[in-house]
C-alpha cells in the first residue's frame, strides 16, 4: 500500500490510513510513504515529514492511498498525476481520503464515477471537474477500483471499509475497538452539515431506539414499531431519523442486517437459512438477493473467502 504524501498534506488525514491499517493483526498490509521523491514534504500544520520513496512505490502497490490537503485548488504536480493515472490504467485499487478527491479527479481517475469529499468542497469538486458525479451525502463512496471519502473523520470509516472488504467484518471489528471507533457509523455526512434542525427537535436523539433495534435485528421491525419506541408519530420519527442519521430507517435496518449476516458467516457454522432468520432477512433467498445487490457476491462465496470457523458448515450451502 503506498500513501502519496503531497505538499500541504493535512497530517490527521496522513496519519488515518497509517493507523488503521498498522492495527489490523498479523501485519496484513505493508505501508509505504511516497512522494515526488524521498526526502522532506512540507505539512499543512506547518511542520515537515520524511517519505522514504519517490513515485516509484506507486507502481509497487496494490493500493494507493491520497490523502487531502490544503489549499486544496493548489496544482497537484505532474507527476504525481501521472503516477496516479497509471496506476489506475495498471488496475490498482485508488483510495482518497478528504480533498485527496480533488487529486484524483485531476488525474482523470473519477470521470464517469460516483464520489465524495469534504462536503465544504463537494459543491466545487462538481463544478471542476463536471464528468464526476459527486454525492456530498455520504461518508464514503465504493466504485470497486476507486474509492473516495469525506472529510477527515470519515477516512476512518473508509478505512475500516477497506479492511471489511478485504479481511472481512469480524477483522474490520476487532482493528474498530483497538482504534476505539465505531466499526460502522450510521448515516452520512447529511448528520455533520450544517442546517436547522425541525422546529420541534427539542434535542432529542434515536440512538436508543437505534440500539434497541440491534438487539433486536432477528424479529419484525417495521416504522411504526420504531416510532412506538421512540414515542413518536411514525412521520415525525421518520423524519428524526433522517436529519439525525442521513438515512431512512429501512435502509439502516438493511445495512445493519446485512453487517449482522457477515459477521455470523464468519463466526460460527450456521446454515445459510439459520443466518437469514437471525439477521432478520428471513429467507435464504431474500439474504442472497441483498448480498448480491449491496456485496456483489453470495452468502456462500463470502463465508468460503471469510469464515475463521474450519470443518464442514451444516445447512443451506448453495449461492
Amino acid at each position: 500500500m503506498a500513501v502519496v504524501v503531497t505538499d500541504g498534506v493535512l497530517p490527521l488525514d496522513l496519519g488515518i490510513p497509517a493507523q488503521v491499517f498498522i492495527a489490523v493483526p498479523g501485519r496484513a498490509y505493508e505501508l509505504t510513504l511516497c512522494g515526488r521523491s524521498a526526502g522532506p514534504v512540507a505539512t499543512a500544520a506547518g511542520f515537515t515529514m520524511t517519505v522514504t520513496s519517490g513515485l516509484e512505490a506507486v507502481r509497487c502497490a496494490h493500493t494507493v492511498v491520497v490523502p487531502g490537503y490544503a489549499p486544496h485548488r493548489q496544482e497537484v504536480p505532474a507527476a504525481v498525476l501521472d503516477a496516479l493515472a497509471g496506476a489506475h490504467a495498471e488496475g490498482r485499487r485508488l483510495v482518497s481520503i478528504c480533498t485527496g478527491a480533488f487529486a484524483l479527479a485531476a488525474a482523470g481517475v473519477l470521470d464517469g464515477r460516483r464520489a465524495t469529499t469534504h462536503w465544504l468542497y463537494a459543491d466545487e469538486l462538481a463544478a471542476r471537474y463536471p464528468a464526476v458525479s459527486v454525492d456530498p451525502r455520504v461518508l464514503y463512496v465504493d466504485e470497486g477500483q476507486v474509492l473516495t471519502s469525506a472529510g477527515v473523520a470519515a477516512g476512518i470509516d473508509l478505512c475500516l471499509h477497506l479492511v471489511r472488504r478485504d479481511l472481512g467484518a469480524r477483522t474490520a471489528n476487532q482493528v474498530a475497538r483497538t482504534l476505539v471507533s465505531a466499526p460502522h457509523r450510521d448515516g452520512g455526512q447529511a448528520q455533520y452539515i450544517r442546517r436547522p434542525l425541525p422546529a420541534d427537535a427539542g434535542g432529542t436523539t434515536l440512538a436508543p431506539t437505534r440500539a434497541w433495534a440491534l438487539d433486536r435485528l432477528h424479529e419484525p421491525l417495521t416504522v411504526p414499531r420504531l416510532a412506538a419506541h421512540a414515542h413518536m408519530a411514525p412521520r415525525t420519527f421518520a423524519r428524526h431519523f433522517v436529519a439525525e442519521t442521513g438515512t431512512t430507517p429501512l435502509r439502516w435496518l438493511l445495512a445493519a442486517r446485512l453487517d449482522r449476516a457477515r459477521e455470523l458467516l464468519e463466526s460460527t457454522c450456521l446454515g445459510i437459512d439459520q443466518v437469514a432468520e437471525r439477521c432478520g432477512l428471513g429467507t435464504p433467498s431474500n439474504l442472497r438477493l441483498h448480498f448480491r445487490r449491496a456485496l456483489k457476491t453470495t452468502p456462500t462465496a463470502y463465508r468460503a473467502a471469510f469464515a475463521a470457523v474450519p470443518g464442514e458448515r451444516p445447512g443451506d450451502q448453495r449461492g
